[in-house]
C-alpha cells in the first residue's frame, strides 16, 4: 500500500463528513480514485450518490470493494487500474463529481489532468479531494501567499478553490507522517479567456526562478522580456509571487 502512496481513512465520521462535503449526490455520479477498502466509497453511498464509479490498481482491495457493490446492487462500478491512465470524461455522463483520498504520489497530476480538460467548462461539477496540507495551500494560494507558485494560478484561472477542513493522520491507516486537507475545486464556467499551452509556459519560466524579476526569468521563453512586461502591463522588475492570475493570464496572451 505503502509503495503505492495510500493511507486509508477508515473514520466513520470522516468519511461521511466528505461525502457530505461532495454532495448533495442525489442524480450525481461520482468517480473516485483510489478507494482502497472503500471507506469513503461506502459513505458516497449511504449520502445517496445514484452511483460511484471507483478506480483502482491495488487488487488486495477488490474483495472488500466487491462487498460494498453487493450491499448497493447496480451502484458501484470498480475500475482495476491506473487511474492516471483512464479516460474519466468518458466514463459517465450527465451530472458527474469527483471525490476522492487522493495517492499522494499522483494527486498533483491527477488534479492538472483535471483543470486541463478540453473542451471546458468540464466533464464534472466539482471536486471533493484529499491533498496533503501542504500541497492544498499551494492548490487555494493567490499572490505574497509562499505558497504560491504554478499550481495556484493554473487552478486560480481555471477554478474557485478552498479548504474545507484538515484531517489529522491518526485517522488514516497507515497514519502518515503529515496533516491532511479536504480541498474543494469548483470549476469556472467562463475563466479568462487564455491559451492553455501558453499560460504552462508562462508560469513555468516565471516560477522556474522565482527569487528572479521577471524581466530575467521570462528569457527562458525565448523572446525579449520587456516589451511582453510592457503589453501585459507589469513592471519590468516584479516578481512572479506578487503577480495574480489576470496577470499571468495577460503575459501569455502577449507571448508573440
Amino acid at each position: 500500500m505503502k509503495a503505492l502512496g495510500q493511507n486509508f481513512l477508515l473514520d466513520l465520521n470522516l468519511t461521511g463528513r466528505i461525502a457530505r462535503a461532495a454532495g448533495p449526490l442525489a442524480g450525481v455520479t461520482v468517480i473516485e480514485v483510489g478507494p482502497g477498502p472503500g471507506g469513503l466509497t461506502r459513505a458516497l453511498l449511504a449520502e445517496g450518490a445514484e452511483k460511484v464509479i471507483a478506480i483502482e490498481r491495488d487488487r488486495r482491495c477488490l474483495d472488500a470493494l466487491a462487498e460494498i457493490a453487493a450491499h448497493y446492487p447496480g451502484r458501484l462500478e470498480v475500475i482495476e487500474g491506473d487511474a492516471m491512465q483512464v479516460d474519466m470524461a468518458k466514463l459517465a455522463t450527465g451530472r458527474v463529481r469527483i471525490a476522492a483520498n487522493l495517492p499522494y504520489n499522483i494527486g498533483t497530476p491527477l488534479l492538472l489532468g483535471w483543470l486541463q480538460s478540453e473542451p471546458w467548462p468540464p466533464f464534472y461539477e466539482k471536486m471533493t479531494l484529499m491533498f496533503q496540507r501542504e500541497v492544498a495551500e499551494r492548490i487555494v494560494a493567490t499572490p505574497d501567499d509562499d505558497a504560491y507558485g504554478r499550481l495556484g494560478v493554473i487552478c486560480g484561472w481555471r477554478a474557485e478553490a478552498r479548504i474545507l477542513f484538515d484531517i489529522s493522520p491518526k485517522a488514516f491507516t497507515p497514519p502518515p507522517k503529515v496533516v491532511s486537507s479536504v480541498v474543494e475545486v469548483v470549476p469556472r464556467q467562463a475563466p479568462l479567456d487564455c491559451s492553455r499551452v501558453r499560460l504552462e509556459r508562462v508560469t513555468a519560466a516565471a516560477f522556474g526562478q522565482r527569487r528572479k524579476m521577471l524581466r530575467q526569468s521570462l528569457k527562458s521563453l525565448g523572446t525579449d522580456p520587456l516589451p511582453l512586461l510592457a503589453a501585459a502591463g507589469i513592471v519590468e522588475t516584479a516578481r512572479a509571487e506578487e503577480i495574480d492570475v489576470a496577470g499571468f493570464v495577460r503575459l501569455a496572451n502577449a507571448l508573440p
